[in-house]
């Protein structure tokens, strides 16, 4: 009993001691808990045919009946594989983006050109993806788009980019990396700055170039950071964005850009099935979470630092 209240009082201690610390995290622990745990309450509503007037806990039990819908739809393995496989271009093209973005940067020697350069790749970030839909609905349009005004010039027939479903894919992963790439390079950068400057001093006494200096100093410096955020990447799996992919979405392409995100705001929404589009949600978090704690064994056993 005294060795529990000799803890309690150090840990009082300890927390009047970093008081100010605490306060300055407070907000953020409120956002998490306000907008990210709070609405965890509304997971309820995947097994019940929720009704507006009774409410959640009025509304009747139906167990694991909405699952069962689900997975018997015929579109809805559609809309799985679409969500997989646009989620997995993004990982694999978009994903190493932001660090090749951040280790360029950091080559750069003129400090001037260095934040000017830093200022244009992080605008594209702060943008709506309204106005980029709008840019590449003009920039792709087969009448008056620019793309394809350069195309007739080189004797190409006009091309209707967001009406073709092959392009569909293309264009949305190019235009996530172009605008999130550099916001993304930050965490990046900020790891980097944090490298002992000493081992550069070293490795140019002993001759090595800034190649050598990439592959030997800054990049295993990074690595810990790439593989954390490559783990947290893994949780997002089955996440695409709701606002990029449905204002590029239209009747043409809908076979390959109809995404989970989508599917939910179509059937749950606009449909009025609210119990499905939780159901959906419900069931993208499952998979991403099951991506994560894979990532997260893998990093592991290869003995790097996972996320815990």
């Amino acid at each position: 009993m005294g060795a529990r209240q000799s803890s309690w009082k150090q840990g009082l201690r300890y927390v009047n001691r970093n008081k100010y610390l605490y306060i300055l995290l407070a907000p953020c622990v409120l956002y998490f808990l306000i907008f990210n745990y709070v609405p965890m309450y509304g997971i309820l509503m995947a097994f019940k045919d929720f009704n507006f007037s009774k409410g959640i806990l009025g509304s009747p039990w139906v167990g694991w009946d909405n699952f069962r819908y689900m997975f018997g739809l015929s579109d809805f393995y559609n809309v799985f594989w679409n969500s997989l496989y646009l989620s997995f271009l993004r990982l694999v093209f978009g994903f190493p983006f932001p660090i090749l973005l951040a280790l360029f940067l950091n080559e750069i020697r003129s400090l001037a050109y260095q934040r000017a350069a830093q200022t244009l790749i992080y605008l594209p970030h702060f943008i709506s993806w309204v106005v980029i839909g709008g840019i590449l609905v003009n920039f792709l349009s087969p009448t008056w788009g620019i793309v394809n005004m350069v195309l007739a010039k080189l004797g190409v027939e006009p091309i209707f980019f967001l009406a073709d479903e092959n392009y569909f894919r293309p264009i949305v992963v190019l235009s996530n990396i172009w605008k999130e790439s550099g916001w993304g390079s930050i965490i990046y950068l900020a790891t980097i700055a944090g490298i002992n400057s000493e081992l550069y001093e070293a490795a140019s006494i002993d001759g090595a170039n800034r190649r050598q200096k990439l592959w030997s100093i800054t990049l295993p410096g990074i690595k810990s950071t790439i593989i954390v955020l490559f783990i947290l990447r893994l949780g997002q799996m089955m996440g695409n964005g709701f606002e990029q992919i449905f204002v590029l979405q239209n009747p043409m392409n809908l076979g390959v850009s109809e995404v989970f995100e989508t599917y939910a705001y179509r059937v749950g929404i606009l449909g009025g099935r609210f119990s499905f589009g939780t159901t959906v949600g419900l069931f993208t978090s499952v998979i991403g979470l099951i991506f994560l704690l894979i990532g997260n064994k893998i990093a592991k056993l290869m003995k790097e630092d996972g996320i815990w």
